[in-house]
């Protein structure tokens, strides 16, 4: 005969994590407040997937930083989501521009509305200066702001605007627990067929118990000035920094 888990400890199990554990039931089905959770956490996944990116705001939010607005091939919403690969293609017009600023730089900024153009609005503008602040000594080109855009779309910004490296900050797939993530791609010698080995990432960046845009910042710091160091990114550059560890209210350990 198996044993009954007390309540105490499965309150104890969902103190832990987001998921969905020990709902209880009422009868034969779940209680209603855990219903109506459920399908309003759905609801807002569903809505960051369609939600369209405010540039304008986005670019005010970014001032006094110089912008850029780019745009994939993907020429709607619904045709981005249908068609991943026009979502890495530039649009003619895109190339243009472009051309058009030229220039060469070590770092430049792109950020993509992908799965989640909620979690760019609320905050990639932060997440920029906190990187911004990790890389003085570096020439950092304009922020390049790119609608329905997929990761591998920094790969053409990247080589356009001779970029050493290419930061793609990105709307992550949004969950059930999380639909405001932004996600980090650094690719060293950006350009196109790029592949996703050749990148480094760093994800789950937001402020319901996620990596705080400062912490991001730190590791994105140490892996590009180790890109820049050694020539490359991806799989062969490994997060290999002194972790520093801490306890909350004891400061240091």
């Amino acid at each position: 005969m198996s044993e009954v888990v007390p309540g105490e400890l499965w309150e104890k199990l969902r103190r832990t994590t987001p998921a969905r554990i020990a709902l209880g039931r009422v009868g034969y089905a779940l209680p209603l407040g855990e219903v109506l959770d459920f399908q309003f956490a759905h609801a807002r996944a569903r809505d960051a997937v369609h939600a369209q990116l405010d540039g304008a705001k986005l670019a005010a939010e970014l001032a006094p930083l110089p912008v850029l607005h780019v745009e994939s091939d993907a020429p709607d919403r619904a045709t981005y989501l249908r068609r991943p690969d026009l979502g890495r293609r530039l649009s003619h017009q895109s190339v243009t521009v472009l051309a058009e600023a030229g220039g060469h730089c070590d770092v430049v900024f792109v950020i993509g509305d992908g799965l989640s153009a909620t979690g760019v609005q609320a905050g990639a503008a932060q997440l920029v200066r906190a990187c911004a602040a990790e890389l003085g000594g570096l020439t950092i080109g304009p922020v390049v702001i790119a609608r329905a855009a997929r990761v591998a779309l920094g790969d053409p910004i990247g080589e356009a605007l001779g970029a050493r490296v290419c930061v793609m900050i990105i709307g992550e797939r949004p969950g059930l627990s999380v639909h405001d993530s932004l996600g980090i791609y650094m690719t060293y010698a950006p350009r196109p067929c790029r592949s996703d080995a050749e990148r480094n990432c760093i994800s789950n960046i937001h402020g319901a118990g996620g990596l705080s845009p400062q912490e991001a910042a730190r590791t994105l710091g140490w892996l590009l000035r180790e890109a820049l160091r050694r020539a490359l990114s991806g799989v062969a550059l490994k997060d290999d920094q002194t972790p520093t560890l801490t306890f909350k209210g004891q400061g240091p350990a």
